[in-house]
């Protein structure tokens, strides 16, 4: 039996609507007290991979066996000729306000050999759905390409690396994925695009429980009152709403080497300007490419503070970065290809 206490704190916390639950998951976010020397630390980094591209390519410009990336993320782990048989250190690559994201990290690996998606409350084990509800940490990795067609919004549990690595893996449909009050999750090398709205239907969420969903926006990825999340290499297009939003608190985020086209609203960075608690929103935006056919949104940033460098912004249609409720965006080494629209260039 439960002792009284507990059973207090479950009432309370049942009691809350979304908006309450997300003031108090508030109060375990808790920002880096010193982002600008978070930003610095990045800096330091690309200086420090650049320099390194440099030296090797002075030293020998015939031996391709060098890796010249000068990018301190691909330095960390695909300068290692036997990275299939060393995936976890991935874990250890991550730069910014999202480098805590641990994933997976000494967690078993789970195989997806089951591309359906046809039961959203009962999935079936060797689903990717069934993977990112557990409880445990997992790190989820994909024998061959694969599609895979949401039926509705994919709700991930904590501690889980989706690793798309040495496959082309695609996830489109309903949804599409929902980081909902959780921490430490690193999705790699995933194709997300063409998500729609989905819901009024029950999910689930985890072994022990599921519960109706209200209609979903329709983003790429939803990152809502969440913490330590490492979003890289990965593709991201033609969604309903934006391609990645984080909203409500959410915190301790890095969102790297990312291809993003086809989309109106492209990310959102706060729920809105009067929402106080996403003033300790910290985000790192690094060596992404905004390319073909994006409008607006990269980001559009409401309150914290948003460290956008090394990017590469090919003409927009709108705007590119754009912010109100007093965000900090300490914007570094990015390079701009404006549209001709003059409009376009303010």
């Amino acid at each position: 039996m439960l002792p009284i206490s507990c059973i207090v704190l479950t009432l309370i916390l049942s009691s809350f609507s979304p908006l309450g639950l997300a003031m108090l998951n508030r109060t375990l976010l808790t920002p880096h007290p010193n982002p600008e020397e978070v930003a610095q630390e990045v800096q330091r980094r690309v200086n420090a991979s650049v320099s390194r591209r440099q030296m090797l390519q002075e030293l020998s410009q015939e031996d391709e066996s060098r890796c010249l990336t000068g990018n301190p993320i691909d330095d960390c782990w695909k300068c290692d000729p036997d990275w299939p048989n060393n995936r976890q250190r991935l874990a250890d690559c991550a730069i910014g306000f999202g480098q805590y994201a641990m994933g997976g990290k000494n967690g078993e690996y789970y195989v997806v050999t089951d591309s359906s998606d046809d039961d959203a409350v009962n999935p079936r084990p060797g689903t990717l759905r069934y993977a990112v509800i557990q409880p445990q940490p997992l790190w989820i990795v994909f024998p061959s390409n694969m599609l895979i067609k949401l039926s509705q919004e994919l709700i991930f549990n904590s501690y889980k690396t989706l690793d798309g690595r040495g496959a082309n893996v695609h996830i489109t449909g309903g949804g599409c994925i929902t980081l909902q009050y959780i921490s430490n999750v690193i999705i790699h090398n995933i194709h997300i695009h063409h998500c729609v709205q989905s819901g009024n239907a029950n999910v689930r969420s985890s072994p022990s429980h599921f519960g109706y969903r209200t209609k979903s926006d329709g983003d790429g990825i939803s990152i809502f009152g969440s913490k330590d999340i490492w979003i890289d290499h990965c593709s991201l297009s033609h969604c309903k709403d934006g391609l990645i939003d984080a909203v409500m608190g959410s915190t301790g985020i890095t969102i790297s080497n990312n291809f993003f086209s086809h989309h109106n609203e492209v990310m959102l960075l706060g729920h809105s300007d009067e929402y106080l608690p996403d003033s300790g929103m910290q985000v790192t935006i690094a060596f992404n490419h905004f390319g073909e056919e994006l409008v607006q949104r990269m980001p559009r940033c409401r309150r914290g503070y948003i460290h956008v460098v090394n990017n590469d912004f090919t003409q927009w249609e709108m705007y590119a970065i754009g912010g109100s409720g007093n965000p900090t965006i300490n914007s570094q080494g990015n390079r701009y290809t404006a549209p001709s629209n003059r409009n376009a260039k303010e």
